[in-house]
């Protein structure tokens, strides 16, 4: 197949409004769902513990806590059912796969620091569990 033609097909089916998001960030995700000839949107809400592929073919897997169960769905991002993804928190984790989440019982679960902001210029760090700034 040509290459061309591929690329061309691959940026028209791409969406553009995609917030920036990272593992053990928290983020909705809005779905269309068709029942009974009806369709409707359904919100799931969750902290995302991996992300796979490229361009197209890109999914994340997104993890959340209901009645001491966990649920965990695969988005492929790019997709058409896919009506919007809306990021919350920001996740501080070192992992690109935080499959160890799994083992995690209670609050524990769905806990995750926050990331730490660094500015360059100043270099000052803003730590959000110390609840300030303070210079290096």
């Amino acid at each position: 197949m040509d290459t061309k033609l591929l690329k061309t097909f691959e940026k028209s089916q791409t969406k553009t409004d995609i917030p920036e998001m990272a593992p053990g960030d928290t983020v909705t995700v809005t779905y269309k769902i068709k029942e009974k000839g009806k369709e409707r949107l359904q919100s799931y809400t969750g902290i995302i513990i991996a992300r796979n592929g490229r361009g197209i073919t890109q999914s994340i897997t997104v993890r959340k806590v209901t009645a001491g169960i966990g649920v965990e769905k695969i988005f492929p991002i790019h997709a058409p059912f896919i009506a919007s993804i809306k990021s919350g928190k920001h996740g501080g984790v070192r992992r690109a796969k935080l499959y160890y989440m799994r083992k995690r019982v209670g609050k524990n679960a769905i806990k995750i620091r926050a990331r730490r902001k660094v500015s360059v210029k100043n270099r000052k760090v803003e730590d959000p569990a110390k609840g300030g700034k303070k210079s290096e």
